[in-house]
């Protein structure tokens, strides 16, 4: 069976869903060269402002983030391009003339209705596929880049400003993850007139302290600084966001947090993305990394019987339910798989602190007392090997259920 990628996000037809994010990957001619070549459908540029909002960037710009030395993220106190708004077009003008296929977007970020109108204007001259608008930047307030994100009669301002400038060049606004009523602002969004949101934006963080120094990182000459938040630890909440933003509202969905394999990528896809855009896994493993990209993607939709991304998009989202509608009186239990058990402990040691103590040891192996286990979920959540799966008692059957 034929397998095809291709998919409309915001009246552009993307060769396939994935596409840079802003970045550093993202602002030099030669690197998004290689990004095109390598099969990548698009690239959002990193964000341009006025000339006046050129700032200096300080070194060190990102660190690793990471938890019992596993990899969940980067911080980055990264700031916006320092190309003038004249290199920027003369970029979207090359690209355009190398790929005339690929989605050249660049990424906006303004304070004032002229700001936003002459770069919305000159990049939509210069041949923009579509424009991104960067309503917030979660370390970049203070250089005065950025919006008031909490209030969506402002963001719907910026909207009608930006679609006003941009012709018929579709816009598609950046959400944060720091919002506290995300569907208030892409309600805005879509209320203003712009085609699609990307959701969502790094998230302002700071990922520990030297306990030698006390100084918390990064250190740059001895002080620090809060930072934006990428990667895999940004993941549950873009999941979030996506849904939400898929169930009650008419936009197309660019998302982005956490995309690393083509299953994340999927996953989006089905709570309602139409396009993903990838930073982090990009800094960490190529351009390259969309061959595998591309080719697991085809070959899981192939397995589903999916033609096309039409098939996968928002395929999930009636699954989604308020909590108050999930069926009560069902009845789980752990079942432990011993074969793939590693003896940690993990499970017993949490059956006894937060559990119903329904987990004992036997021949040196943990095994589930039925009439004590009530299915709460702790064991299942704790194990690394993937032991131990939860099912429903159906009288003398055991029917699994994950």
């Amino acid at each position: 069976m034929s397998v095809d990628l291709t998919v409309d996000f915001c009246g552009f037809q993307l060769e396939n869903p994935f596409v840079l994010a802003p970045s550093p990957s993202t602002d030099k001619v030669d690197q998004l060269t290689q990004a095109f070549e390598a099969g990548w459908a698009g690239a959002v540029l990193k964000t341009v402002s006025v000339d006046s909002n050129v700032v200096r960037r300080v070194f060190p710009l990102v660190m690793r983030v990471e938890h019992l030395k596993d990899f969940i993220g980067l911080q980055n106190i990264d700031l916006i391009s320092e190309h003038s708004v004249e290199q920027i077009e003369e970029n979207i003008r090359l690209l355009k003339r190398l790929f005339p296929t690929k989605a050249v977007i660049p990424s906006i970020i303004a304070n004032r209705k002229e700001e936003w109108q002459m770069l919305a204007y000159r990049m939509a001259e210069a041949g923009a596929d579509l424009l991104e608008c960067s309503i917030s930047f979660p370390h970049g307030a203070e250089w005065g880049l950025g919006s008031k994100i909490q209030e969506p009669s402002s963001t719907e301002e910026i909207v009608r400003w930006v679609k006003e400038a941009a012709g018929k060049v579709p816009v598609v606004v950046k959400l944060s993850a720091q919002d506290s009523d995300i569907i208030a602002t892409a309600t805005a969004v879509e209320r203003g007139g712009a085609e699609g949101v990307c959701a969502l934006n790094t998230l302002k963080s700071i990922i520990g302290v030297d306990l030698d120094t006390l100084i918390p990182y990064p250190n740059i000459a001895g002080l620090s600084t809060y930072g934006g938040l990428s990667g895999p630890a940004l993941k549950p909440i873009a999941l979030r966001c996506t849904a939400e933003i898929a169930q009650k509202l008419n936009l197309d969905i660019a998302a982005s947090g956490g995309i690393t394999t083509w299953q994340d990528g999927a996953e989006f896809l089905l709570l309602g993305a139409s396009s993903l855009q990838l930073c982090t896994a990009v800094l960490r493993f190529g351009f390259g990394i969309i061959r595998e990209l591309i080719s697991g993607l085809k070959g899981w939709m192939e397995e589903k019987s999916f033609q096309n991304l039409t098939d996968v998009i928002g395929r999930s989202l009636p699954y989604l339910v308020g909590h108050s509608h999930l069926p009560r009186g069902i009845q789980v239990v752990s079942n432990i798989q011993v074969d793939l058990c590693n003896q940690c402990g993990g499970c017993y040691r949490v059956c006894r602190t937060g559990g119903h103590d329904a987990i004992f040891w036997n021949e040196g192996f943990p095994q589930v007392d039925l009439k004590k286990c009530i299915g709460c979920g702790l064991c299942q959540a704790i194990c690394s090997c993937k032991a131990i799966s939860l099912s429903k008692l159906a009288g003398e059957r055991t029917i699994l259920t994950g």
